[in-house]
């Protein structure tokens, strides 16, 4: 997951690099708005954009505006000092998907971000498929060939992160990031135990073996 932090607060920056970063989140900083705008147009752009309203060169709202107006469509959260009722609106207005003003907390900082990121996986790809193997997230239905599967809420949302990562490891911590919320103890087995279930519906009837562990680091759904 990586995120563009456009802040030209020195302090409050390094704050912010050490916290998203200790979350999972790749962070590049930057601290002027046309540089924010360049690196989002890039050929390998960011998820998710965190803009400071009030950055020099070009103001946040102003980057947001027109990244829009170029098609652009990466999540945007902006923190600003700003907190009345119509410094929302045209937050919004401006193309902003969501608005956290100063001061802030962290955890609620990291759970928007969170969810402007499931938000925009979901929207770029509502049904993956994998062989025989079918998610749909907008259904939340499970299917192999032509067999229709039953997951629970948690299962189907574990083995939809995987799915949409398929080929790559899924930490531990990013499960229970996306799909806990960050809400149980990493030392926990829960999510054993539910990656068992999902195995046990999965792929098990089917003669097949598609979710890896990867001793130390994670969990890897297989491309067929």
């Amino acid at each position: 997951m990586r995120l563009l932090l456009a802040e030209d607060d020195p302090r409050l920056a390094a704050i912010l690099v050490q916290a998203l970063g200790e979350a999972g989140w790749a962070v590049e900083a930057v601290a002027d708005g046309r540089e924010a705008y360049a690196r989002a147009l890039a050929e390998d752009p960011p998820d998710l954009l965190l803009l400071d309203w009030m950055l020099p060169g070009l103001d946040g709202l102003t980057v947001c505006r027109r990244l829009r107006a170029m098609g652009v469509t990466i999540p945007v959260l902006v923190l600003t000092a700003r907190a009345a009722v119509t410094d929302r609106i045209s937050g919004l207005d401006a193309g902003a998907d969501d608005y956290l003003p100063k001061p802030f907390d962290l955890d609620e900082l990291l759970a928007r971000l969170r969810a402007l990121h499931r938000r925009a996986a979901y929207d770029q790809q509502p049904v993956v498929t994998l062989g025989d193997l079918v998610v749909d997230f907008g259904a939340r239905q499970v299917r192999r060939g032509a067999v229709d599967i039953e997951l629970s809420a948690r299962e189907f949302d574990i083995l939809w992160l995987l799915a949409t990562h398929a080929g790559s490891v899924v930490s531990r911590f990013t499960i229970l990031d996306e799909v806990w919320d960050g809400d149980t103890d990493l030392r926990s087995n829960v999510i054993d135990v539910h990656l068992a279930a999902i195995r046990a519906k999965v792929d098990r009837p089917f003669g097949t073996s598609t979710i890896t562990t990867v001793r130390g680091a994670g969990y890897r759904l297989e491309q067929p």
